[in-house]
């Protein structure tokens, strides 16, 4: 399947998923309140914000998949970023309102109608399983994609807890376990939202691949014949499995057709060991080379900012 309906696939399991969940939320929301259950309206309004994260992925998915424009050069790529940046901060602040609510509850446990509480939590794990799996694919690799599916595993576990939960008040009227379970599935939401988080700021932050050793792809661009040495490397992402990078690489004086043979090498291992698709790579004779590897940046910055102040 080629990649525009690779995309259209993804949009409809993905609008599925969305009426799918939302039209469970009503259900859900209206069994915790007759059942007076915390883990009920709480596994609701986590539904809800699943709603709302599926409908982003959805458009971020639109958005990513129109082409590049003269104000969008690399196109629409970070769209799922920072849709998955907004998906996991929700999921932590939620966790915080959950908690809060559950403190309340321990201090005055109210009575739990448990047989509610686990019907209603057997059909939630059926619906968040099925729409989870709807998504599924895909999400290994696109952290937009991947924010959401969290959402919905995050459901499945919670609503499981939520069941069992029901099942022990239901035999010893221990209705603290209500606020209880809520608190564990708050954890599991937080634990499941961090990593998200943490590499959605890394990726926006351009940090380096945490799985590229710089050293390695630098030792071997060196080992390709004509090359003599690399520098103001940098390497980024642009969604989780979109790289690109840009260097300067020192050679001989070259001809053309020599200088482009070389960068052909260089782009044929960045892309076979390093999954790096997008290279800028700018060729320079011997006398050109610096101090360093990396580019310092703050360094060009005050060389402009005097240029700038001598012009005026």
């Amino acid at each position: 399947m080629n990649y525009k309906g690779e995309m259209r696939l993804i949009k409809t399991r993905l609008s599925l998923s969305l009426w799918i969940t939302l039209a469970f939320v009503l259900v859900e929301a209206a069994a915790g309140l007759f059942a007076n259950s915390l883990a009920l309206l709480t596994d609701a309004a986590h539904n809800l914000t699943d709603v709302l994260a599926l409908g982003l992925s959805w458009y971020a998915v639109w958005l990513s998949s129109r082409p590049a424009t003269n104000r969008r050069t690399y196109g629409n790529h970070r769209a799922g970023i920072l849709v998955a940046l907004f998906n996991s901060t929700t999921l932590v602040l939620i966790s915080f309102g959950i908690f809060y609510e559950a403190y309340r509850r321990f201090m005055a446990p109210p009575d739990v109608r448990s047989e509610v509480l686990i019907g209603v939590g057997l059909i939630a794990i059926l619906v968040n399983l099925v729409t989870a799996l709807l998504i599924r694919r895909g999400s290994e690799g696109d952290l937009n994609l991947r924010s959401a599916f969290t959402h919905l595993m995050g459901d499945v576990m919670s609503t499981i807890g939520a069941v069992i939960a029901g099942v022990i008040i239901y035999f010893t009227n221990a209705n603290w376990l209500d606020p209880f379970v809520s608190v564990l599935i708050g954890f599991i939401i937080i634990y499941n939202a961090w990593g998200i988080l943490r590499e959605t700021v890394e990726i926006l932050l351009e940090s380096t691949p945490r799985d590229l050793d710089m050293q390695s792809m630098v030792d071997e661009i060196k080992s390709i014949d004509g090359v003599l040495g690399v520098h103001d490397l940098h390497v980024w992402s642009l969604t989780k499995n979109l790289r690109t990078m840009s260097a300067h690489v020192l050679t001989e004086n070259l001809s053309i057709s020599n200088g482009a043979e070389i960068q052909s090498n260089i782009n044929e291992i960045l892309s076979r060991r390093y999954n790096i698709s997008h290279a800028t790579l700018q060729l320079e004779c011997v006398d050109c080379e610096p101090d360093s590897l990396y580019c310092d940046i703050d360094d060009k910055q005050d060389v402009l900012l005097s240029k700038n102040l001598i012009g005026h």
